[in-house]
């Protein structure tokens, strides 16, 4: 009733494309950064380490993702499961999707026909744990 005519008149603009595409373009540019900061190196990890499980071999020094140490004593190409001795004597079968991590590699063999281990470095530190 009191309204006055101009304001009654003036209907808001009808949302266009341009207002559409400038509302979804932030969303658009941290999908993107979300892409290449999170996504993609995550691929790239599980890549490798895929990669990394499907390579080990006989005589791998290998960590479970139990954090068991061990060596791989069989392992045949194609399986599922490698068998690792975790002490003297004692093996257990392990899904090559349960190794964390391989300790020394083993190369491929070199010109004399033997396998060559890559060297690894151990430290032992001297503290109030040793006993």
């Amino acid at each position: 009733m009191f309204i006055s005519e101009a304001y009654a008149q003036a209907a808001a603009p009808a949302p266009g494309a341009t207002d559409m595409l400038t509302s979804f373009l932030p969303l658009v540019l941290i999908f993107v950064v979300f892409w290449f900061l999170m996504i993609r190196p995550q691929q790239k990890r599980m890549k490798e380490h895929r990669a990394l499980v499907s390579a080990a071999k006989k005589g791998d020094k290998v960590v479970t993702n139990g954090g068991i140490l061990g060596t791989i004593t069989k392992a045949v190409d194609g399986e599922n499961d490698v068998e690792v001795e975790i002490a003297t004597g004692v093996k257990v079968r392990v899904l090559r999707s349960a190794i964390q991590d391989v300790l020394n590699r083993t190369m491929p063999a070199g010109k004399g026909g033997k396998a060559v281990e890559a060297k690894t470095v151990e430290t032992k530190s001297e503290g109030a744990n040793d006993a």
